[in-house]
């Protein structure tokens, strides 16, 4: 079995972080989600790994490499355009070949990994099987509609009035007979070929679909909210590890994680909080659910709830809250006068401004 993982897409609600950053490279508790994805997949037993990729492609294989760290065989698969889940699997035909497959949305955030449900594949192997959860919103995502028994009946992608509330979760997994049906597909009115739409070729020819309803934890990180809420679950299960230096003078409540070479003087760090390699926390308070990622400095500041990516630094700065600050970004007080405020925004920013 191989598994095909989708690390394309230009990350638009991620903006502007993904102008110059992908999206699946995001750290979370100081690791880019993506590995999160690869590391399931491995424990599940699957080694085979074609990752499919598009602008970013460079960005990706820098990090991820042969995939031999992670205990896997990596091979790259150029999307020229994001054009659908379905063309992903329609270009990756050729390295798939005759073989079973898991499909992992790369963004996807899934607790408990996939184990079990690749598990149950093997030993009943349906033509398809998909995973789904209950969601407050379903118009958002593709749509499962099952009938009395369970069975899938019906898909539909990002309806206008959904059917049911059980939303696909980033995991699908096809036997080949999934290529015919993405052989027959035209696009979508959104321009692309739907995963969805496959999957309804195969229920409407009367072959076997099967789903589970997962109870665990799903999140698309496909915004900043929702990259928070997974950097706040993953750091309640972080454990205490102090290998950078913390002077006699700063106070560490709870979890938190000081890794090789950072250093925290005269500050007050209340976990879970990680503090990346090689960063500075001075004179500052770090409160719950923050990643600090490498060579960050936070002086002379307060920040809660945050995701801080590398070589950044915080300066003067009274409070943060709430925040995803990209690569390389200087923030510091403004003048007191004149009031004013000074901004350099990239496109599709968002700024609160409190005047």
């Amino acid at each position: 079995m191989k598994a095909l993982v989708l690390a394309g897409g230009s990350g638009t609600r991620l903006r502007p972080i993904t102008h110059t950053s992908a999206k699946q490279l995001v750290p979370v508790a100081n690791k880019p989600v993506l590995f999160y994805g690869l590391e399931a997949i491995a424990a599940a037993g699957i080694t085979e790994i074609g990752i499919v990729v598009g602008d970013t492609q460079a960005e990706i294989e820098a990090a991820v490499g042969d995939g031999s760290d992670l205990g896997l065989q990596v091979t790259y698969l150029r999307q020229q355009a994001p054009l659908g889940l379905a063309h992903a699997v329609l270009i990756a035909r050729e390295y798939l070949g005759e073989d079973d497959f898991v499909m992992y949305l790369g963004d996807n955030f899934i607790v408990g990994g996939i184990g079990d449900v690749v598990g149950r594949f093997t030993s009943d192997r349906p033509d398809a099987q998909i995973m789904l959860t209950q969601v407050g919103d379903p118009r958002q995502f593709g749509v499962a509609e099952l009938d009395g028994d369970g069975r899938v009946v019906g898909l539909e992608e990002k309806p206008a009035e959904p059917k049911s509330d059980l939303a696909l979760v980033g995991v699908y997994l096809f036997t080949p007979l999934i290529h015919r049906a993405v052989a027959e597909l035209k696009p979508s009115w959104r321009g692309e070929l739907e995963i969805t739409d496959a999957i309804q070729w195969l229920i409407e020819r009367g072959h076997r679909v099967e789903s589970s309803v997962i109870s665990g934890y799903w999140k698309d990180t496909g915004n900043v909210t929702d990259m928070l809420e997974v950097n706040r679950l993953v750091l309640e299960s972080l454990e205490t590890r102090l290998e950078g230096r913390v002077d006699d003078v700063s106070e560490l409540i709870g979890r938190v994680v000081v890794e090789p070479g950072a250093v925290v003087e005269r500050s007050r760090i209340v976990g879970p909080v990680i503090i990346g390699a090689g960063a500075r926390i001075v004179d500052s308070y770090v409160g719950p659910f923050t990643s600090i990622a490498a060579d960050c400095v936070v002086d002379g500041s307060e920040i809660e709830y945050s995701i801080v990516l590398p070589r950044s630094s915080i300066s003067g700065v009274s409070r943060i809250e709430a925040s995803l600050i990209g690569h390389d970004v200087e923030v510091t007080p403004a003048p007191n006068t004149p009031r004013a405020h000074r901004l350099v925004l990239g496109d599709h920013s968002k700024v609160q401004i409190s005047s």
